[in-house]
């Protein structure tokens, strides 16, 4: 018997993937209990309980300054930048990468310059965005677009010249322009490949978010991590990072939903 024909059954596969986790607790439970048995007020490994005291004082209790719960108008701050740059993104990878995969003289124009924007840091680009854009809502969203709509584009453009050759001969032999094959043939097979593509840009989406947040901001997950960090906060950091850990998987999960539903011949053809 082969490692590699060996499949775990659905029960141990499901043991399997949590054991990592259990490990990390574990590991950090350990760790923690260990240093604050030597000094009660250390700071870097709280407590489970401090961290959930915390947790419910960013989450649900209404903040002295502001009257808000704090937690809450971050995420939603986060969510509202990070959706705005996707939509945004999704929409022009869309049609670029249908233009520069199907059309030979956009390729040759386009493919280039693209391939060589995808490789260009877009964190070294912040400071350039918040002279010229300020430091408003605009800069934040145009970072997290620069990072992911050049290789979004990339993607789908290699992902329309790897469509059979003779779908787009046959199309043409039956009367199609080059409108309704983009369309009819190569639309319909894109649509699920996008979202492969935008879930593979859900971690440096996040990246820039909380990058252009911690620097910039007056309200964010990032923005809230950076500013509390000064007093060595790690009961609220800690929990802040697994919630946004928490967030990028729900949207991960979502996708895959929906690519499962919308486009069940996809997942049969994937599977085969």
């Amino acid at each position: 018997m082969r490692w590699v024909n060996i499949r775990p059954g659905r029960q141990l596969a499901i043991y399997m993937a949590a054991l990592p986790f259990v490990l990390v607790i574990i590991a950090y439970l350990l760790g923690s209990g260990a240093r604050l048995a030597e000094n009660p007020n250390d700071k870097l490994l709280p407590a489970l309980s401090s961290m959930g005291q915390a947790v419910k004082q960013m989450a649900f209790q209404l903040d002295a300054r502001t009257g808000s719960y704090l937690m809450w108008v971050d995420t939603l701050a986060s969510m509202e930048r990070l959706a705005a740059a996707l939509a945004i993104s999704t929409s022009l990878a869309l049609l670029i990468g249908i233009v520069i995969g199907l059309l030979p003289a956009a390729n040759a124009l386009l493919g280039p310059f693209v391939s060589v924007t995808s490789m260009v840091p877009p964190l070294a680009l912040l400071p350039i965005l918040f002279i010229v854009m300020g430091l408003g809502e605009t800069s934040k969203i145009a970072l997290i677009v620069i990072g992911t709509l050049p290789c979004i584009i990339r993607d789908l453009s290699m992902k329309v010249q790897e469509l059979p050759r003779e779908q787009l001969i046959k199309a043409q032999t039956l009367g199609a322009s080059t409108w309704q094959i983009a369309l009819r043939v190569v639309l319909p097979q894109i649509l699920p490949r996008l979202i492969d593509s935008l879930r593979l840009q859900l971690g440096p989406a996040w990246l820039f978010l909380i990058a252009a947040e911690a620097i910039a901001s007056d309200s964010g997950l990032g923005y809230r991590i950076f500013l509390v960090r000064r007093y060595l906060a790690m009961d609220v950091i800690i929990p802040y990072v697994v919630w946004i850990t928490l967030l990028a998987f729900a949207m991960d999960f979502a996708l895959r939903l929906l690519q499962r539903k919308a486009f069940p011949w996809f997942a049969s053809v994937r599977a085969e």
